[in-house]
């Protein structure tokens, strides 16, 4: 850092955290600031942060410019994309505009994104996904044991779900892309963080990480609107060749469904893992979203009803 910086002379302070083990600070010196990451090598892997960070620079997606970089440590020095979180600036006033920015940048990903290299989200990927719904949600922070009835709707339910995503078109997937990993910038809006984890995978799972995000809701019929505009996007941007707006909608849906299982899964494993207690607020928000999705579909119904029966009571007496 001191070769890059060419001085010793510089202030650190805490930038922010995230879900995993990476730490960040920003770096201050004469008026500047970078960030410096750490990302400890044996459950980070910087050098793929590096690899997609520069893979989405080349096709005009405004990540961070990677300044400076040791692997074998798990530093990186890169630039500084400011503090103003998509989470923290959104309200109903400019939310079209940021989304609309978004949803741009989006389609430049799923037109141009790198696919060489990428893991795919294949049936086993999705179903150990959803795996974590029962073992970390139901099973560890619930306690719940279920019968060999529930079990079986459940993996029907998986069954469901694993069939939406693997009838969609497959894309470059950022597959973290919400309001807490876009940055409000002045040029080039949205920044995009966290995106060291993208896949080969089914097309509207970003689009659905943002429009239907775990950390902040907006009215249904706003988001389908949002939704059906990407769907013409994608149709102009040659992503998708088809115009079916109820299948679109099906997938966009269902693909949700998943994620928010595995999102529930996720947060029981923050808290009981890592000692993350506050992620467990975003889990009644998330359980919602897939009780609006299972009571509009025949086939999920069952889900719904054993949701509000054995979880939804369990949480609130939690």
């Amino acid at each position: 850092m001191i070769a890059v910086l060419g001085s010793e002379r510089f202030a650190l302070e805490p930038a922010s955290s995230d879900a995993s083990f990476r730490r960040y600070w920003r770096v201050i010196q004469d008026g500047s600031t970078w960030i410096a990451m750490d990302a400890p090598p044996e459950v980070e892997d910087c050098g793929r942060y590096v690899d997609l960070a520069r893979r989405f620079r080349a096709i005009g997606i405004n990540t961070p410019e990677i300044h400076a970089e040791d692997r074998a440590q798990g530093f990186l020095l890169i630039s500084d994309l400011g503090d103003r979180v998509y989470l923290g600036e959104l309200e109903d006033a400019n939310a079209d505009r940021l989304y609309g920015d978004a949803l741009g940048a989006l389609a430049t990903i799923q037109a141009r994104g790198p696919l060489d290299g990428l893991p795919v989200y294949d049936a086993p990927f999705l179903r150990r996904e959803l795996g974590l719904f029962s073992e970390w949600l139901l099973e560890g922070h619930l306690g719940l044991r279920l019968d060999a009835g529930e079990s079986g709707m459940l993996e029907r339910v998986h069954e469901c779900l694993i069939d939406s995503a693997l009838e969609q078109p497959r894309v470059c997937v950022h597959r973290d892309y919400h309001s807490r990993n876009l940055m409000l910038t002045e040029a080039g809006n949205p920044g995009v963080l966290d995106f060291q984890d993208a896949v080969v995978g089914p097309l509207t799972y970003d689009l659905v990480s943002l429009l239907r995000d775990c950390y902040i809701a907006w009215p249904l019929e706003r988001v389908r609107d949002w939704a059906l505009g990407y769907l013409q996007l994608a149709l102009q941007s040659g992503i998708l060749r088809e115009e079916d707006p109820e299948r679109f909608l099906r997938w966009f849906d269902l693909m949700g469904l998943q994620r928010h299982l595995k999102a529930c899964g996720i947060f029981a494993r923050l808290n009981i893992r890592d000692g993350k207690a506050q992620y467990l607020d975003d889990i009644p928000r998330t359980l919602g979203y897939v009780l609006e999705v299972a009571d509009r579909y025949p086939e999920l119904v069952e889900f719904a009803t054993f949701l509000r029966r054995r979880v939804l009571p369990e949480l609130s007496a939690g």
